[in-house]
């Protein structure tokens, strides 16, 4: 046994079991010359069966009237008119007989197997072709009706009914209208006119105008104009009936236009305005027939009609402007890259020149500094005056032993350092020494020159600071090596320069600046030279050469291309200058993140692909530079040695090139976007004689305005209520 509850049933499945618990398993009544076969529904006033004539086999439906208490029995006389007076209408569901004296009377009339467009929405709503046809059927069925003199009054969905064709049948006159008549009728709420729900309304063309929209608009949307959840609870707590129509009346008159069917695609703005004048408020704002409805709509298929031949006559000449528009754009395209390609070759070419020069007067820069100090350390005095004091045997041998030693306590240290440079008559003799030849060598460049002794111990200085007495062997000026090792570290014995050297990038704990130097071994004179220590010269990073001619979009770099730690690290720059005169605490984190790669010139010679500037002013990813790389010689070296230091000449694409090609581009577009002007002038005039010739132009596509919430339940078919059946 199954445990599943069971389903409750609602709207059309609950009002159809209603209607079949209601129903004996007989016809109230047998028709002669009828074989009943099924039950198809029951009406307000009786219910409708499915029978057969014996003589020709035809199925037809037979209408019974069972309910007599509360029967009108004008009502049956009334639809039977009608329906004789629309006999053989192809568009009206056809009379075939009455039983005007039997118990109980009825009518026989076609029988149509595909139900009611009722039916048929509950299914969705309609593509709009579908829709249209019907519409339109509907609208011929309500002319003729029109012309015959009888006024629907209640159109709607359930009424239509559909053939095996799908061509739909005007049915149930019950409350049409003569036009002569002045007595009301009531329709359907939702689909009747708002003047019509009136008790003492004379029936006129324009009610079937209005539910002649009212159907259109469901079949496009699903549910007719203004019915939402909330309108039907409040005219169903409405219980009387002049009461309900009042209310209905303000709900129409009183609501945003309808504008649902504007978001249907496929809905264009002629079919659109067609059901939006068909449901104004207003009576005098409708069509004031059912001819006229069809007029526009026979006006509206007239211009789509007309589009092919519009359209054939608009591509010809847009396929012409789009086909010379095409080739303009490729030549435009070919020139603009021709000459984007030229200009980019010539940088590069200028900038490779420009490279090679400033790397030739770096060179000469650097050996100029390199012959002062070489000179220094083998000026004979000097030499002298350093195996005095720092020679084999000296006074001062045992205290810079102690000086060098790691260990030595900081306290100690700082006491014999003190002496050492500020009491200690032998290093201020060679202190004086130092300062004379010093002054033999004038290089305004530099930021100072030093002394150190075989142990690495800083021994005499100019301009002298308190760094003279400290251990410095770690360094690169002094043991040769690629990267500066700890401060605690010491060379072996003979590890030291052995020739004219340039250090590595360090900071000064003297000056706190950034700098390079350049040092040379100075030994003693004796016929087997003796190691003395190293004499070096100091340059401020950002002030190692100057390069002259720098142009906003083109300057020149010069960077430390040396295998080590600061590989890459950038010597001299525009910006860095600047950043170095501005601050003085610059971490070694900062400074290490200036680095360059230059990986993508092999050698750090010729052109650098995708060069990133490390002190850019624009994004990494911004960043557009027509570098060339040329390396520095150096030493007397007849040609330069990879892995040197490099200068970089970049130029900024943007700057140079860019504002050239933006500036062509520009000219080029501005003298074709005035020709297309004139062109699409020309044409758009030609294209609205024509249309002005045709009489109105092609109907388009508008985006509605925001119309009234709805609930999410309206969105779906669903059946008429008690409440909305009024006319019944």
């Amino acid at each position: 046994m199954s445990t599943d509850a069971t389903q409750p049933q609602q709207g059309p499945e609950r009002r159809r079991s209603l209607e079949i618990s209601l129903v004996s398993g007989r016809p109230p009544l047998d028709v002669p010359g009828y074989d009943f076969e099924r039950f198809l529904g029951m009406g307000a006033y009786g219910e409708v069966w499915v029978a057969v004539e014996r003589n020709t086999g035809r199925r037809v439906a037979i209408k019974f009237y069972t309910h007599q208490g509360g029967l009108d029995w004008s009502l049956l006389a009334r639809e039977v008119e009608k329906l004789a007076f629309l006999f053989a209408d192809r568009h009206v569901v056809q009379l075939l007989g009455v039983g005007w004296s039997a118990e109980p009377p009825y009518y026989i009339m076609e029988y149509l197997e595909r139900g009611s467009l009722a039916d048929r929405l509950r299914q969705g709503p309609l593509p709009v072709a579908e829709a249209v046809a019907i519409f339109r059927s509907v609208a011929i069925g309500l002319v003729h009706a029109h012309g015959k003199g009888v006024l629907h009054c209640d159109l709607k969905p359930a009424n239509i009914l559909l053939d095996q064709d799908g061509h739909p049948r005007l049915a149930d006159f019950g409350q049409s209208r003569l036009s002569t008549e002045q007595s009301p009728a009531l329709g359907t709420l939702f689909y009747m006119a708002p003047e019509q729900a009136n008790l003492n309304a004379v029936p006129e063309a324009h009610w079937d105008v209005y539910a002649l929209g009212a159907v259109l608009y469901c079949m496009l949307t699903g549910n007719p104009p203004h019915r939402t959840k909330e309108a039907v609870e409040e005219l169903e707590r409405t219980e009387d009936l002049a009461k309900r129509l009042g209310l209905y009346r303000r709900m129409i008159r009183g609501a945003p236009a309808p504008l649902r069917h504007h978001r249907v695609r496929g809905v264009d703005r002629a079919l659109a305005e067609i059901i939006d004048r068909c449901l104004a408020a207003r009576p005098s704002e409708r069509y004031p027939n059912v001819q006229a409805v069809l007029g526009a709509l026979d006006a509206r298929d007239a211009r789509r009609a007309r589009r092919p031949s519009m359209l054939l006559g608009a591509i010809g000449p847009a396929l012409l402007l789009l086909v010379v528009t095409w080739f303009a754009w490729q030549g435009f395209s070919t020139a603009v890259r021709e000459t984007d390609q030229a200009l980019t070759a010539r940088a590069y070419e200028t900038n490779r020149f420009v490279a090679g020069n400033l790397a030739e007067l770096t060179g000469l820069e650097l050996d100029r500094r390199f012959r002062a100090v070489s000179n220094l350390a083998n000026s004979a005095p000097l030499r002298e005056a350093m195996a005095r004091a720092v020679g084999p045997g000296s006074e001062l041998t045992g205290l810079l032993e102690k000086l060098s030693d790691p260990a030595l306590p900081d306290e100690q240290r700082a006491q014999l350092v003190k002496g050492f440079r500020e009491n200690n008559a032998q290093r201020l003799a060679l202190q004086a020494v130092f300062d004379e030849r010093v002054g033999r060598h004038p290089i305004p460049e530099t930021a100072g020159w030093f002394l150190s002794d075989a142990l690495g111990n800083q021994i005499a200085r100019s301009p002298e600071k308190p760094v003279i007495g400290h251990n410095f062997s770690w360094r690169t000026y002094f043991s040769g090596r690629r990267d500066d090792e700890a401060e605690s570290w010491r060379p072996k014995p003979g590890e030291h320069v052995t020739g004219p050297h340039l250090s590595a990038v360090y900071c000064s704990q003297a000056t706190g600046r950034w700098i390079v130097s350049i040092s040379a071994p100075v030994y003693d004179l004796s016929p087997e030279p003796k190691f003395l220590g190293v004499a070096a010269l100091m340059v401020e990073i950002g002030r190692f050469v100057d390069f002259q001619g720098d142009r906003p979009n083109q300057f020149a770099t010069l960077v430390d291309n040396r295998d080590g730690r600061n590989k890459g690290l950038i010597l001299q720059h525009p910006r860095l200058e600047k950043l170095l005169s501005e601050r003085s605490d610059i971490s070694e984190e900062e400074m290490l993140a200036f680095r360059a790669d230059l990986t993508t010139a092999p050698g750090g010679r010729g052109r650098l692909v995708d060069y990133v500037d490390p002190l850019g002013d624009v994004p990494v990813e911004q960043q557009d530079w027509l570098a060339e790389a040329a390396p520095v010689p150096l030493f007397d070296q007849p040609e330069p040695t990879d892995g040197g230091l490099v200068v970089v000449v970049q130029e900024s694409y943007d700057g140079s090139i860019g504002a050239t090609l933006a500036a062509l581009k520009a000219s080029l577009l501005r003298y074709g976007v005035m020709a297309l002007a004139v062109i699409s002038v020309v044409m758009i005039g030609l294209w609205t004689l024509a249309i002005r010739m045709f009489g109105q132009g092609a109907a388009t596509r508008i985006a509605p305005p925001a119309e009234r919430s709805v609930d999410a339940a309206d969105n779906a078919v669903t059946p008429e209520s008690p409440t909305e059946r009024v006319g019944r």
